[in-house]
């Protein structure tokens, strides 16, 4: 069951008052609170979350709703952030569509993220534009699909017979 959040929420209130409340939507479920934020606005919310409090970007990860009943997006990006002084959690999302899967990079707000969002991109195909380093950083350059998408094929397309082997005393 979703439910709006208390609207006399500090957080809330305060980042209203920085940008655009009309194009916000907060919902909250089991005590868990959450905001979904268009793409073109992602940067300035995030920003103004990170200048009110929340300090620690915890995660990044993406879902690739194709099969999803009733989903008007193809790529959902999650973001999970703390305020480390008062143990507060937000969820922040966000939505891409190919063909332009890209999105701000939150590098500049949050060093933190330069990982997260090389394996979302890794595994995703989802560029996060203004990253320092936007290459592959769990599978080989030569790798050319995206793993995590539900259109791969769950044995493959045939990519690790082109890899050369590496020994135990190469690597």
């Amino acid at each position: 069951m979703t439910s709006e959040t208390n609207p006399t929420s500090p957080l809330r209130a305060a980042l209203e008052s920085k940008v655009d409340a009309s194009r916000l939507h907060w919902s909250e479920f089991r005590n868990q609170h959450r905001l979904v934020v268009p793409r073109n606005e992602l940067l300035a919310v995030m920003r103004s979350l990170r200048e009110l409090g929340m300090d620690q970007l915890v995660d990044v990860t993406a879902v690739d709703q194709l099969e999803y009943p009733n989903a008007v997006d193809r790529f959902e990006v999650v973001y999970l952030l703390l305020n480390t002084e008062s143990g507060e959690r937000l969820i922040v999302k966000t939505h891409v569509n190919e063909p332009h899967l890209t999105l701000p990079s939150m590098v500049p707000v949050w060093f933190g993220a330069d990982w997260l969002e090389r394996e979302v991109y890794d595994m995703f195909g989802i560029v996060f534009e203004g990253h320092p380093n936007m290459k592959r950083l769990l599978l080989p350059d030569e790798f050319e699909s995206f793993p995590l998408r539900k259109d791969y094929p769950v044995k493959g397309r045939g990519e690790r017979h082109n890899f050369p082997v590496i020994t135990r005393a190469e690597s």
